[in-house]
């Protein structure tokens, strides 16, 4: 159990590390995602939506064109 507890423990250490690392707006840590039309056409509905929602969430902070 003591083995469980200092994994996690590593790794929130880890976790904490790399949200400090990210300090910026959205505009500045993120682009767009831009995919070929094969690569659209294998996405679950659910990545779709995800990358949309990314890419519009971009257009309307970023001013991203489509």
């Amino acid at each position: 159990m003591g083995q469980v507890k200092a994994l996690t423990l590593a790794l929130l250490v880890v976790l904490a590390g790399c949200q400090m690392a990210t300090k910026g707006s959205f505009c500045a840590i993120e682009t767009p995602i831009r995919l070929s039309a094969p690569a659209v056409a294998a996405l679950s509905d659910a990545e779709v939506k995800t990358i949309l929602t990314h890419n519009r969430t971009g257009q309307k902070l970023c001013g991203w064109r489509p």
